[in-house]
């Protein structure tokens, strides 16, 4: 079951679950191929870019436990 939470780096996400990817971006959080991205923390990211952290840790964690799900 996934588990991503604010803390997870965007970078550790994004390698975990690819297909977040595309929520990152949904979001307007286009920073996936910046140097940042490998150091800053979902919430920093989301709150650089004035965007609710919480709904979009939902929306990553439906994404992920999604794959989770068909790799069973």
């Amino acid at each position: 079951m996934a588990a991503i939470t604010k803390t997870m780096s965007i970078e550790e996400v994004v390698m975990k679950w690819p297909k977040t990817f595309n929520t990152f971006m949904e979001f307007g959080l286009h920073c996936i191929g910046c140097e940042a991205a490998s150091f800053e923390n979902i919430e920093q990211g989301a709150l650089a870019h004035g965007i609710d952290v919480d709904e979009l840790v939902a929306a990553l964690n439906k994404v992920a436990e999604e794959k989770d799900r068909k790799k069973r």
